[in-house]
């Protein structure tokens, strides 16, 4: 698995943290679901000592089945209301959909540095033997213009299949509360890819998707061995790790996650949350 997806030119332009940041200030991760915690893997491989707020807005999750309008809204909302209370030093918006909408919008009306995530378009073209590459995400990633010029800056010449599997994002959330994975949406998303004009020829899959690296392995096994996966989150914590570059670290208080809505957290979601050293679970 490769990643560059917030490496230069790809990655959108972000102000560094100031040096005077107080030491016990959080690194705000903020995802529709546990899709970002494969951004919270590596960010704490290069970032042992980091603060981290993880936020998940399970109220208002899918986010792929909505409209640009509903997401964009949604998530300037929340991220103005929870960098006012919890003062984070930086923002990551651990969400495809979210960033390829909403992303412009939020820099524009928050005052701190705001780290998002595209689908990993340009290192899926430099894997890619065969010349053709397959982009699993959701319905509201993959209609994104946005998407529309990556292709056209960095896959030119090379042949981009695009699916929208929603399926996939319940299926990694299942698996995260210790449930049975569907292999229907997991069979689904291969086969639909496959079946597109050239699609027999795929050896690259980009996963435009944070909850979908949680499937890797389903995915691999019903893609075959011949095909190799791409996400962003190595990317993403890299170009944190730049952005913070110097500062001083001090945890004063235990990492917690946040979920929005009225439900109880799923007591599996707790023990998987710790898993990641998550130790608090809030509403939010």
């Amino acid at each position: 698995m490769t990643s560059e997806t917030l490496s230069a030119p790809q990655s959108a332009p972000a102000a560094q943290v100031g040096t005077q940041a107080d030491p016990a200030a959080p690194i705000l991760l903020f995802d529709s679901g546990v899709g970002g915690l494969t951004v919270l893997e590596e960010v704490r491989k290069l970032l042992p000592d980091a603060p981290v707020i993880y936020a998940a807005d399970t109220a208002g999750l899918p986010y792929g089945s909505k409209s640009e309008a509903q997401i964009a809204a949604r998530v300037a909302g929340l991220l103005g209301r929870m960098t006012e209370r919890f003062h984070p030093r930086l923002v990551c918006i651990a969400c495809n959909t979210a960033s390829t909408i909403a992303l412009g919008m939020v820099r524009d009306v928050l005052e701190v540095p705001i780290v998002g995530t595209v689908p990993a378009i340009k290192p899926a073209a430099a894997m890619t033997k065969s010349g053709v590459i397959g982009l699993l995400g959701t319905e509201a990633t993959i209609r994104q213009a946005y998407v529309d010029r990556l292709e056209e800056e960095f896959a030119s010449g090379k042949v981009l299949l695009r699916h929208a599997a929603p399926g996939l994002v319940e299926a990694a959330e299942a698996k995260m509360r210790g449930e049975p994975v569907d292999p229907a949406a997991i069979e689904g998303a291969a086969r639909a890819l496959r079946a597109m004009p050239g699609g027999e020829r795929i050896d690259t899959v980009v996963l435009a998707c944070t909850h979908f690296p949680l499937l890797e392995a389903e995915l691999s096994h019903a893609f075959g061995p011949d095909v190799r996966f791409v996400h962003g989150a190595q990317g993403i914590a890299r170009q944190i790790a730049r952005l913070t570059s110097g500062q001083e670290w001090a945890r004063k208080v235990p990492d917690r996650a946040l979920f929005t809505g009225s439900e109880d957290v799923p007591e599996a979601h707790g023990a998987m949350l710790e898993r990641y050293g998550l130790q608090r679970v809030e509403r939010f």
